[in-house]
């Protein structure tokens, strides 16, 4: 008869896991030996927790199905609290598996002891510590479920270490059938008489559960009517189309809100409306103005949570577009999505040094580049200036944590071993996780990373310079020497300082097809 661990491992195969990241500890070793046996679900083991998260929450946007990461209790799930956030935050499915203390020594403040539910019952949509061996397969399917359903996110399971050896006698469960609410045809026509009636209609697109059908689509259903992304989800719509609009977010183009708030119907599909898509809970305040919301959104619970919508739909962006049909586009449509695309055309040609090298990158890379990052103001001229097409990928933290954009990296690599992989960071953002070049070397990945170095925490020196002009503190970095870095970890190295040597050596690492990274010393 199988251990509980045993039964876990082969739950996760069941429902479809094919990837499980994770730092080794004591308190789930019999986990990982059971994973030792089951090389259809391959563990990557990460040099720090934050990192193991990361890349596990980068999997789950990758894939659509639940992110895997596993960790050891105490410090081992407190490192890797920032991955758990992201992925509330980023409406990611993400399972987090963390061994504890024996069932005979809770409540005892034992040996990196830890309430998960305590601490971690605001950012995971289910905490679950799992006593009877017999219910393995029953609780993991749950928070497969869970963690997929409504708007995703994490989901976290304490296994005591004494349980995980017990024998397990119940089955593995099938993989439980997706759930999708339906539009009602009354509903559809609604939302079609609000478009054809408009003089200004906008979609705005974003959230995460995007299938592939739901981005093509996209521009066929809404013929005419621009597409504007949400926050750091750019990658939902080709750059190239004529309808594309330009993205909302931190740093957005001033232009592009102020003809936002012009519109008359707003198309919100698949994206909260979140503070940063909405300039602060801001940009869809039309109150007296006579603007429409239309919502869709996969939760119920996030429809009139800030704002209120005219038509509120509950289903994901597949069956709605599905059920919506094709719009018949207006002629008079035309001027105001021209409009919208000459105010996007002008705002990714303009800015300085970065701009000029994302705009290199978007004839360097293929269509199908996975291009990540972190967060910081080196991401602002790389969302302005670099087209995102289709395949192609944008893996960054609408969550807005530093230190990802690596160990979404080495996850993309894995999962896509044959497309061109680029990490765009800044030096203090890559040094949050850079540990996790020693776990590119040791899974031999041929990503590709470019830091960005001006020395000082750039964001936050900006803000400081603005309210506290001259008193600077804080804000300084030491770096080391990235090139010699990089290079202790077996990767091609070389240092830059202008746009054209930047796009030379970026070249030379997509033609080198082996880990590089390329260090770029600015202001």
């Amino acid at each position: 008869m199988p251990t509980t661990a045993q039964q876990i491992v082969r739950q996760l195969v069941t429902l479809g896991a094919d990837r499980a990241f994770g730092v080794p500890g004591e308190s789930y070793l019999a986990v990982l030996d059971a994973l030792y046996d089951t090389p259809e679900l391959q563990f990557v083991s990460c040099r720090h927790e934050s990192g193991a998260a990361f890349a596990a929450e980068a999997h789950g946007k990758l894939t659509g199905r639940p992110g895997i990461v596993m960790v050891t209790r105490g410090p081992g799930v407190a490192n890797a609290m920032v991955g758990v956030h992201t992925a509330q935050q980023d409406e990611t499915p993400l399972l987090v598996f963390v061994g504890q203390v024996p069932r005979h020594q809770r409540g005892r403040d034992a040996f990196q002891e830890m309430d998960l539910g305590a601490v971690f019952g605001s950012v995971c949509k289910w905490v679950h510590e799992l006593d009877d061996p017999n219910r393995a397969p029953e609780v993991v399917a749950r928070a497969w479920a869970i963690a997929t359903s409504g708007r995703p996110g994490p989901v976290m399971i304490g296994l005591p270490e004494d349980v995980l050896e017990l024998e397990c006698s119940t089955s593995v469960r099938n993989a439980p059938p997706p759930t999708v609410a339906s539009v009602p045809a009354a509903t559809a026509d609604d939302v079609r008489d609000l478009l054809a009636a408009a003089e200004r209609p906008v979609a705005i697109v974003g959230g995460s559960r995007w299938s592939t059908t739901a981005i093509d689509l996209l521009p066929t259903t809404l013929p005419g009517i621009p597409l504007v992304c949400g926050f750091r989800r750019q990658d939902l719509v080709d750059h190239r189309l004529p309808a594309f609009a330009g993205a909302l977010g931190l740093g957005a183009d001033p232009a592009l809100t102020e003809w936002l708030r012009r519109a008359d119907v707003v198309l919100a599909i698949g994206d909260r409306l979140d503070d940063p898509t909405t300039t602060g809970f801001t940009l869809l305040d039309h109150a007296g103005l006579g603007a429409a919301l239309v919502h869709v959104h996969p939760e119920p619970r996030e429809l009139g949570r800030v704002f209120t919508p005219q038509l509120a739909i509950a289903t994901d962006p597949e069956a709605f577009l599905s059920g919506l049909g094709s719009v018949t586009a207006q002629p008079r449509w035309s001027t105001w999505t021209a409009a919208a695309r000459a105010t996007y055309e002008a705002w990714c040609a303009t800015g300085g040094m970065l701009d000029e090298i994302a705009r290199g990158m978007r004839d360097l890379l293929p269509d199908d580049a996975i291009v990540t990052n972190g967060a910081g103001n080196f991401t602002r001229p790389l969302h302005r200036s670099y087209g995102y097409r289709r395949p192609g990928r944008q893996l960054a933290p609408v969550g807005g944590s530093m230190g990802y954009g690596l160990p979404a990296a080495v996850a993309a690599k894995l999962a896509h071993p044959d497309r061109v992989v680029l990490c765009f960071a800044g030096d203090g953002d890559l040094m949050m996780t850079a540990q996790e070049l020693a776990t590119v070397a040791h899974e031999r990945l041929a990503i590709i990373v470019l830091v960005v170095d001006n020395r000082c925490y750039g964001t936050i020196r900006t803000h400081q310079q603005r309210r506290f002009p001259g008193r600077q503190i804080g804000t300084a970095l030491t770096n080391p020497d990235f090139v010699e870095l990089a290079r202790s970890f077996g990767m091609n190295a070389e240092r830059t300082t202008t746009v054209d040597g930047t796009l030379a050596a970026l070249a030379r690492a997509v033609e080198a097809g082996s880990a590089s990274l390329v260090h770029l010393v600015t202001e």
